[in-house]
């Protein structure tokens, strides 16, 4: 890789061991991908909960944070990703008091290198929406996704350490999403009918992406008549990006580097795929048990708007949950914030739901806490959520927002074995 030289010092350590671990592992990413050099980012959104992290991960971040300060501090704008642990719900939830100290632990150290500690997937509907062309960092799928095909950005999926070496150097390897070449279109969706709720969205999307063959495919959709909203364009994305490692999506029409289909193909398009709403009622039939045994609902992955807690609220309303169901929601603090102050919290706990802030469930030892209070069969209208989810031991079942609403108060799955 070609460094300037401001990077060759700081490859050189010149600016400290922080900056020092930066640049090695931005040069070998960039060495693997065969990047010539180095972009400019200008901000990051930093995946490293502590599950992930682990005992040895938190330690590593304790040793950058007593540097001195000149020497570990981010360069750009760094947010992070949902966390593991709620304080105030964690022992509602069995979670033990050695996940909470190894968080408190690996916030202490984020907070010394200078990270905000927004805890969000959705940061681009709360926190700073990049604008098209600009270059980032960012760790989460789903929002990698949001930022490429709905802003227009540029960023690859970037892991923890590579998140954390953009954020300590302002850099990050110039190869795949960064360049024009890897942003045309290679294969062509059609879809012949508009998804109606969110987990229509999100399985479009599940269906694009387990048609994906490698991370470098770039899905190019037509036929959606009228322009998505924020919250569908998310679920559906975020399932794209789940079930297919697809980082880029473009939506002719709606998506900004997609006015029309030359703009995103290189040559004739090809052949387009149809995708019915057959094709979407069979991904969500495959997620629908033979019984209608239910533990656990939960709306997550992406965190929740705060147009979707309004409407979580809204079908809670003078409701009261089955003694047997948990329902659990989880957003960001900026938006908890706001239904605190909305009466849209007190809605939903009023019924018996559990809103969670900060967190998401798959990243919160999801297993674990699944063994703890004997959930199996979970609920949710979130498709990449029940993509995720058969991996950590559950038997989850796609459905909507109101399905899974009357199915907890119910007490057991409506519409099982459809």
């Amino acid at each position: 890789m070609k460094l300037s030289d401001h990077e060759q010092a700081m490859l050189a350590g010149s600016e400290g061991p922080a900056r020092q671990y930066a640049m090695e592992q931005i040069q070998r990413v960039g060495t693997f991908f065969g990047a010539q050099d180095c972009v400019e980012v200008s901000q990051v959104h930093l995946m490293a909960d502590p599950e992930s992290l682990g005992e040895a991960g938190v330690t590593f971040l304790e040793g950058l944070a007593d540097l001195p300060r000149e020497q570990n501090r981010v360069r750009v704008p760094t947010v992070t990703d949902p966390r593991g642990v709620d304080f105030e719900a964690y022992k509602r939830l069995k979670q033990t008091d050695r996940m909470a100290g190894l968080e408190r632990r690996a916030i202490a150290a984020f907070e010394a290198l200078g990270v905000m500690m927004t805890d969000t997937c959705i940061n681009y509907q709360t926190i700073l929406p990049p604008v098209k062309g600009e270059h980032l960092a960012f760790g989460d799928t789903g929002s990698s996704i949001y930022a490429n095909s709905v802003f227009g950005a540029r960023t690859n999926f970037e892991g923890g350490p590579s998140a954390l070496a953009a954020a300590l150097s302002g850099r990050a390897p110039r190869y795949g999403f960064h360049l024009d070449e890897h942003r045309r279109g290679t294969k062509l969706f059609e879809a012949t009918f508009r998804p109606g709720g969110l987990s229509e969205w999100g399985a479009m999307g599940a269906i694009i992406g387990k048609a994906m063959e490698s991370y470098w495919e770039v899905p190019v959709i037509t036929g959606i008549v009228g322009a998505p909203t924020s919250d569908e364009i998310k679920q559906f994305g975020a399932a794209l990006a789940s079930f297919g490692s697809t980082p880029l999506f473009h939506m002719v029409g709606v998506t900004p580097e997609a006015p029309d289909l030359k703009s995103v193909f290189d040559a004739s398009p090809p052949e387009a795929v149809p995708i019915g709403e057959e094709d979407v009622a069979d991904l969500v039939k495959s997620y629908t048990p033979d019984d209608d045994t239910l533990h656990v609902v939960v709306f997550a992955a992406p965190q929740l708007s705060l147009v979707e807690m309004r409407t979580l609220s809204d079908l809670l309303e003078g409701r009261k949950l089955h003694e047997k169901v948990a329902l659990l929601a989880a957003t960001s603090p900026e938006i908890k914030s706001a239904c605190d102050r909305m009466g849209i919290t007190a809605h939903i706990e009023d019924a018996g739901g559990i809103v969670l802030s900060g967190v998401c469930f798959y990243q919160m030892y999801a297993r674990e806490i699944g063994e703890a209070n004997g959930w199996k069969r979970l609920m949710s209208n979130s498709a990449k959520l029940v993509n995720i989810l058969g991996g950590y031991g559950y038997e989850p079942m796609l459905a909507t927002m109101e399905q899974c609403v009357e199915s907890a108060v119910q007490g057991r799955i409506v519409g099982a074995g459809a």
